[in-house]
C-alpha cells in the first residue's frame, strides 16, 4: 500500500514537470520551461570579463532568456552589487523589456524604459569595485503588466511598482575585482 502511494506521488509529480508546472503556491505557471537568464560571456557565479567593466570598454554582457512563463507581458532587469561599501549599488535598471525577448546582445541596451543608476543616469553601467572581489546580480521578473512608469525612475520605484505583479523571477551572479 505504501509503495503504491509513493508511487502514485511520484507520477504526479513527474507529469506536473513535463507540463511545466512549479510547486503549489508559488505563483508561477513556467509552462514553457524553468525561467532563467544566462551569458555565454560568464557562468553564474563566474568572473566577469573586464570588457563589461570600467577596466574594459564598460559594454552590457550578452544574456539569454530562457522559459518565458505563460502570461508574461513585460520583464524588469536590475543589476546591482550588493556588496558595495555604502549599500547596493545600481548598476542598470530597465523595465517594459517586451515579453519576447530572448536575446540582449552585448552592448545593446535592450528594448524597454531605462532607469536611472547609482551614478544618476541611466544605462549600464559596467563593475568598477574600489577593492576586493564584488557580487554583480543580473535580476530579471517577468510581469503580468506593464508599468507605467516614466524614463529615469530609480530602482526603488520600479520596485515598488512592480509589487503584486511578479510571475516569476530569476538571476545571474557574476563576480569582479580590479
Amino acid at each position: 500500500m505504501q509503495w503504491k502511494i509513493i508511487k502514485e506521488s511520484s507520477l504526479l509529480f513527474l507529469v506536473a514537470l513535463v507540463m511545466g508546472c512549479t510547486s503549489p503556491g508559488t505563483g508561477e505557471d513556467l509552462a514553457m520551461g524553468t525561467f532563467t537568464l544566462t551569458s555565454s560571456a560568464f557562468s553564474n557565479n563566474g568572473r566577469i570579463p573586464d570588457v563589461y567593466t570600467c577596466k574594459g570598454q564598460d559594454i552590457n554582457p550578452p544574456l539569454s532568456l530562457q522559459g518565458i512563463p505563460q502570461g508574461a507581458k513585460s520583464f524588469v532587469l536590475i543589476m546591482d552589487d550588493p556588496d558595495a561599501p555604502m549599500g547596493t549599488w545600481d548598476h542598470w535598471v530597465v523595465w517594459n523589456i517586451p515579453p519576447t525577448t530572448t536575446e540582449i546582445h552585448e552592448g545593446e541596451e535592450p528594448q524597454g524604459v531605462a532607469g536611472k543608476n547609482s551614478w544618476g543616469r541611466t544605462g549600464y553601467g559596467g563593475p568598477c569595485p574600489p577593492s576586493g572581489t564584488h557580487r554583480y546580480v543580473f535580476k530579471l521578473y517577468a510581469l503580468d503588466t506593464m508599468l507605467n512608469l516614466k524614463k529615469g525612475e530609480t530602482k526603488r520605484e520600479v520596485e515598488q511598482a512592480m509589487q503584486g505583479h511578479i510571475l516569476a523571477q530569476t538571476q545571474l551572479v557574476g563576480l569582479y575585482s580590479k
